[in-house]
């Protein structure tokens, strides 16, 4: 996951396995000269989509490595898949590709790409440009972040012929469809240039969407103009749009707010401004899904080794006040590590509900006293409003609590250095890529992951039993087979407490219906526009 992250937020909102980690430094536009964040009165330019986006723009740009929110939604509008998902329904659609696939239960699939898909710097997009993708995709030595989601089960992309590949599969996935649509295809003549990862990875994008990127200002706005050549599905309704990015959580209202205002779309809306913003007369509207703030623990670090002593933190964080005073209600205590909503959810073997006596015992167990904890976290806004509540909670049993929030690039640069820490509260929302157990699952623990090195916990004996039970889950056809083995894993995810949620929250976001029609809350942050109207 972000200075407010990552959309998914790698921590979630910054990225997770190769995501979190890449952070621009300065990052020139890829194209233009620097873009104005907006002007009073850019309110009434029809022509024109403005969005605040209350995550930072100066993550990862690479599709194939960022978890960052505001990144990866601005990357829904410049890049396609060869299938891409409806952000509301998740249902896939051919995107680059002509068609979906007709067998679910294949072991290979063929694509014809769109007639005339051209990149925006006019080239033919082309089977060269799909086998090129894939192959960094599932490069075990590049490692990058959506790997993790392709490599147990995709085995190698074949060109045809100069508009047609061939995926070939490692044994029959039911679930591949909506998985292609995380890996956005990317020219070969761009980004296979030697440096190109890295001026990707600082906001270079040339894709073949309906917005081609014009300017991008890291902590300030990137702003995106219609692709005159464009050819898709679903093509731009806008002639421009600029994404201002503002984490602070005040200054983001305030770009929203009034007769005045710039704005017409805000994600990431605070709970506390949600009856104002409807007074004003706007629609504010929350979704529902895997957004949570989960708890890291250091498990090269005593005492966090014993898995007791992460149960007590977890059993004696008061969840219900986190959730009537931080959250004004919109968020449910974690009983999974999926959120309740979730097709596969099933309340856990342990479930964290708030035991102090129990807490305590566990720690006394584990013959721990006096214990000091830094916790380090996210500035997320929301997340930020939770600290309070864990460090009472935690003093409330004995346990003195030091608070260290910080911008999320800043956090996860230590990360990535592997620096010491204890404990890391951040947020995440693996639904940015999907919806399936399987992938959300991987975005966090897979064998090599970056977060399983974050933790301490890669090549553990606990971890190399998880990773073996996920991958038993994924090869399963038959469903209640599957599913029972998904549990299973979950289960070891909830006792282990490596990293595991304490509550899913639902997320907000405001627009001026007057102004602007199309629009629904996803239950993931950033915004998607691809249908959106100004009025």
């Amino acid at each position: 996951m972000s200075s407010d992250f990552s959309r998914r937020d790698f921590l979630r909102y910054s990225g997770a396995t190769g995501a979190a980690a890449f952070i621009a430094t300065t990052l020139s536009a890829c194209s233009g000269g620097p873009a104005s964040t907006g002007s009073v009165g850019a309110g009434s330019n029809k022509d024109l989509i403005t969005a605040v986006i209350g995550y930072g723009n100066d993550q990862s740009w690479d599709p194939t490595q960022t978890a960052s929110a505001f990144s990866m939604a601005a990357i829904n509008h410049v890049y396609e898949g060869l299938l891409d998902t409806d952000p509301i329904t998740r249902e896939p659609y051919a995107a680059l590709a002509t068609e979906l696939p007709s067998d679910l239960n294949a072991t290979s699939w063929k694509f014809t790409l769109r007639e005339g898909a051209t990149w925006h710097d006019g080239k033919p997009v082309t089977a060269d440009d799909v086998v090129f993708t894939f192959e960094r995709v599932l490069d075990p030595e590049a490692n990058v972040l959506i790997g993790n989601f392709f490599r147990s089960w995709l085995e190698e992309v074949k060109k045809i012929d100069g508009r047609s590949v061939e995926l070939v599969f490692k044994f029959p996935f039911a679930d591949a469809a909506p998985r292609l649509t995380i890996a956005k295809i990317m020219p070969k003549h761009v980004f296979g240039q030697p440096g190109a990862w890295d001026q990707a990875k600082g906001g270079k994008a040339v894709g073949s969407g309906p917005y081609k990127l014009v300017a991008h200002n890291p902590k300030s706005n990137t702003s995106f103009e219609a692709y005159d050549g464009y050819n898709g599905p679903r093509p731009a309704t806008a002639k421009k749009m600029n994404w201002l990015t503002i984490v602070d959580a005040a200054a983001r209202v305030a770009k929203i707010s009034g007769a005045s205002a710039e704005a017409q779309i805000a994600d990431n809306i605070p709970y506390a401004n949600v009856d104002q913003l409807k007074q004003q007369g706007l629609t504010v509207e929350g979704g529902k899904g895997m957004n949570h703030m989960f708890l890291m623990f250091n498990t090269a670090t005593k005492p966090f080794d014993d898995v007791r002593v992460r149960q007590a933190l977890h059993y004696a964080i008061d969840k219900q006040k986190m959730i009537d005073v931080a959250l004004k209600g919109h968020g449910t205590a974690s009983s999974s590590f999926l959120n309740e909503g979730h097709p596969d959810h099933q309340r856990a073997s342990v479930v964290y509900d708030h035991d102090p006596d129990k807490a305590k015992a566990l720690l006394k167990e584990a013959g721990v006293s006096n214990l000091t904890v830094n916790l380090m976290a996210v500035n997320v806004s929301w997340l930020a409003d939770c600290l309070p509540t864990i460090a009472a909670s935690w003093e409330a049993v004995g346990i003195k609590t030091t608070l260290e929030p910080q911008d999320t690039a800043a956090l996860f640069t230590k990360m990535d250095q592997f620096q010491d820490y204890q404990v890391v509260a951040a947020a995440s929302n693996p639904n940015q890529f999907g919806m399936d157990a399987d992938l959300i699952c991987r975005y966090n623990f897979v064998e090599g992951g970056l977060w399983m090195k974050y933790a301490h916990y890669d090549g553990t004996k606990d971890a190399k039993a998880l990773f073996a039970l996920m991958d038993e889950a994924t090869k399963e056809s038959d469903k209640e087979k599957k599913k029972a083995t998904v549990h299973k894993y979950l289960d070891m995810i909830a006792e282990q407490a490596v990293l595991y949620p304490v509550v899913h929250t639902e997320l907000m976001t405001a627009w001026d219906a007057k102004k602007l029609s199309g629009i629904e809350a996803q239950p993931y942050p950033g915004i998607n526009l691809l249908q959106a109207k100004r009025t």
